[in-house]
C-alpha cells in the first residue's frame, strides 16, 4: 500500500503499534491494563474515557483491547490469563473496521467484536459473564427497549455491567444522535459509581490538524453561536455562495489529497434500503444519499464511489476525513436579532430520531439538542480542510459575513 494511501487508511490509524501512541495515550493503556488487573476479581468495576471527537478514543480503545487478548491468549504468567473478553460498538461501519483489523493481528478473532444487542442476548440465553467488555461509542448505547432492533431490556449499559466483571467505555455525550440514546453524564455517573470505577479525560486534537481556534469554533456553532472564522495556514476553513462549487473543490481534493467527501444533515428526504436512490437537492446541486451497503467490505469515506455521494451523521460518525464538505439544511438556521442558531425539528427528516422524546423533561430542547450533535459530528469529521454551504439565507449570509 502506497505510503499516502496508508496515512489515508482508517484501518491504519485505528491499528497503529503501541510504539506509535503518545506518551498521553500509552500512560493511559497502562493505566486501564493495571485497573484490569486490580480488579479482576471484583463483582463489577468499570473504567470511563471521554473525550471530544478526534481525540483518539477509539485508538486507545483498539490498542488496549489487543494488549489484554495478549496477555488473555499468549502470557500464561499473567493474571489475565484465560479471561473471556469483548469489544462491543453500535456502529455497523465501525464493527466492520475492527473486524477488519483482525487481519494484521493475529491475537484477535472476529468473534472478539460485535454489537451490544448481540452480546446481550446471547450471554443472557447462555447465562454466561465475560471479564472484561470494552465499548467503543459507548454514547450510541440504548436507554429504552427496541424491539424492532432485538432489544428488549430497558438500557444497553445496564445489561453489559450486568454481563460482565470489568466494563471499559468510551463516551462522548455531543455524539448521542437519538432520543433512544439519549445519555447524559449524571446518568452514566450514576450507573458506574455506585462499583469500583475511574475516568480519564482525552484533551489532544489528532484529527483536525489546526490551531485550536479551528476546534473552538466549531465547538461555539455547537452551542448556537456564529463566531468569526479562525485563520489557520494549515487548515482550509471556507464557506461557499454554491453547494455545487464546493462539490467541484471536493472532488478536486480527492484528486490530489484522497478522502475528501460531501455531508450533509439529515435535512433531505431518505428512506433506508428501500431500494431507491435518494438525493440531497439545492439550487444547483443534486447528489445521492449514501447507498446502504451493510455487505460492502470498504467504508463508505474510503469507497470509491462514495464521491459520488453525500454522507450522512450516521455513516460518517468514527471516520475521519482530509476535507469535508458539508451542506447544513432547512432544520438550521440563523436569527440576526438574537444573534444565535435556530434549530428546527420540525425540518428534521430523521424524525425517527425522535421517538420516545414526550418521555423526556423537554422533549423539544432534546430534539434541539440531537440535531446540534449531528452537525458538531459532520464537523468534526475534517482534518486538513472543512468547506460549509448553508441553505438557510440568514445563516449563509452570517457565514459570508466573517
Amino acid at each position: 500500500m502506497p505510503n499516502a494511501q496508508r496515512q489515508n487508511s482508517a484501518l491504519y490509524k485505528l491499528n497503529r503499534p503501541a510504539n506509535q501512541l503518545t506518551t498521553e495515550q500509552q500512560a493511559l493503556q497502562e493505566q486501564v491494563i493495571q485497573f484490569c488487573l486490580a480488579n479482576a476479581h471484583a463483582e463489577h468495576a468499570t473504567f470511563l474515557i471521554q473525550g471530544a471527537a478526534g481525540t483518539g478514543k477509539s485508538v486507545i480503545l483498539s490498542s488496549v483491547f489487543k494488549a489484554l487478548q495478549t496477555l488473555a491468549r499468549q502470557t500464561p504468567t499473567s493474571p489475565l490469563y484465560g479471561s473471556q473478553n469483548v469489544l462491543l460498538v453500535n456502529h455497523p461501519e465501525m464493527l466492520k473496521l475492527y473486524k477488519n483489523g483482525t487481519t494484521t493481528a493475529p491475537v484477535l478473532l472476529k468473534k472478539d467484536f460485535q454489537r451490544p444487542t448481540t452480546f446481550i442476548n446471547q450471554a443472557a440465553k447462555n447465562h454466561q459473564l465475560a471479564d472484561i467488555v470494552l465499548v467503543d461509542e459507548a454514547h450510541l448505547l440504548l436507554t429504552k427497549s427496541d424491539p424492532y432492533n432485538h432489544f428488549n431490556q430497558t438500557n444497553q449499559l445496564d445489561e453489559i455491567r450486568r454481563h460482565s466483571r470489568i466494563t471499559i467505555l468510551i463516551f462522548d455525550e455531543q455524539q448521542v444522535l437519538k432520543v433512544k440514546s439519549f445519555w447524559q453524564q449524571q446518568q452514566l455517573r450514576q450507573r458506574i459509581e455506585a462499583a469500583p470505577h475511574q475516568t480519564a479525560q482525552l484533551t489532544h486534537q489528532f484529527r483536525m490538524q489546526a490551531h485550536p481556534s479551528v476546534e473552538n469554533w466549531v465547538q461555539t456553532f455547537h452551542q448556537q453561536q456564529v463566531a468569526a472564522l479562525p485563520h489557520d495556514p494549515h487548515f482550509e476553513f471556507k464557506v461557499f455562495t454554491d453547494a455545487n462549487e464546493l462539490y467541484q473543490t471536493i472532488r478536486f481534493k480527492n484528486q490530489t489529497s484522497g478522502l475528501a467527501r460531501m455531508l450533509a444533515t439529515y435535512d433531505f428526504p431518505a428512506t433506508l434500503n428501500d431500494g431507491h436512490d435518494h438525493f440531497v437537492e439545492t439550487s444547483t446541486f443534486k447528489l445521492r444519499w449514501d447507498r446502504y451497503q451493510p455487505t460492502a467490505k470498504t467504508y463508505w469515506a474510503e469507497r470509491e464511489d462514495s464521491i459520488d455521494e453525500v454522507g450522512s451523521v450516521y455513516t460518517i460518525q468514527g471516520f475521519d476525513l482530509n476535507y469535508a464538505g458539508v451542506i447544513i439544511g432547512p432544520s438550521v438556521t440563523y436569527d440576526p436579532q438574537s444573534e444565535r442558531l435556530v434549530i428546527h425539528p420540525e425540518y428534521y427528516e430523521d424524525q425517527a430520531a425522535f421517538a420516545g422524546a414526550a418521555q423526556l423533561a423537554d422533549p423539544e430542547a432534546a430534539k434541539q439538542q440531537i440535531i446540534l450533535n449531528s452537525l458538531y459530528v459532520l464537523m468534526s469529521r475534517a482534518r486538513n480542510g472543512l468547506y460549509l454551504y448553508a441553505v438557510d439565507p440568514a445563516l449563509q449570509a452570517k457565514l459570508l459575513s466573517l
